[in-house]
């Protein structure tokens, strides 16, 4: 089977498997879904979504962000971890879409990551959710279950955006991310992978490798 065709079947596995291929953050706008995901860096999105509905009711647009305090800001987010620099780039980036897009989040990849805080993973995911461009989000469960599938040998998140781009239907790459995240949480985790359970294990490269133990020979 060719890594092409592996993903291809990854692909239709995994919509059976989990038919609403959606973000696990609330947000009702872009500029919420931007801020959102700078937060869940190094933090769970549960948590975030603890957070975010005070926050967005304090302050609801991004001309309140850009004047916010960088304190306060840091103070209502301190849950999140690494508080400081996050409120800082919140801040920062919320002028700067204030002064340099007339309060508009811009609709790509190149833009967006010209805003503090703003990697690729987080433009990707805005790109993809809010504008319905063709995004590969490469997290933490990407990065672990598209080696483990033998979709890339690479662990770097731009060489395996661009070995995803290559295999991956443009309209299904966005939503195949999210049902990876879905898949690594629910079978495939860090911790352990259940290929027993798995919807792909029939042709996913490291189910093949599962030691079966040989059965015992007779006294």
């Amino acid at each position: 089977m060719t890594k092409k065709e592996r993903a291809l079947s990854c692909v239709e596995a995994l919509k059976k498997e989990y038919p609403d291929a959606i973000c696990s953050l609330d947000y009702p706008d872009p500029l919420q879904l931007l801020i959102a995901t700078r937060l869940a860096a190094q933090c769970t999105d549960e948590r975030v979504n603890m957070v975010t509905p005070t926050l967005f009711a304090r302050y609801p647009d991004v001309y309140a962000f850009a004047e916010a305090d960088v304190e306060e800001v840091g103070k209502m987010i301190h849950s999140c971890g690494f508080y400081r620099t996050k409120a800082k780039d919140i801040v920062e980036l919320s002028k700067m879409l204030r002064d340099d897009y007339g309060g508009v989040v811009p609709d790509t990849i190149e833009e967006l990551t010209k805003l503090p805080g703003i990697g690729r993973k987080t433009a990707n995911l805005v790109v993809g959710d809010i504008f319905g461009k063709p995004a590969v989000v490469v997290d933490t469960h990407c990065i672990r279950l598209s080696n483990r599938i033998g979709l890339t040998a690479n662990k770097e998140p731009v060489k395996i955006e661009n070995d995803l781009r290559e295999l991956l239907p443009p309209e299904e790459s966005n939503n195949f991310c999210h049902r990876l995240v879905l898949h690594g949480r629910a079978v495939c985790s860090a911790r352990a992978a259940h290929c027993e359970e798995c919807c792909i294990s029939g042709f996913c490269k490291s189910a093949f490798h599962v030691e079966i133990p040989s059965p015992k020979k007779k006294a």
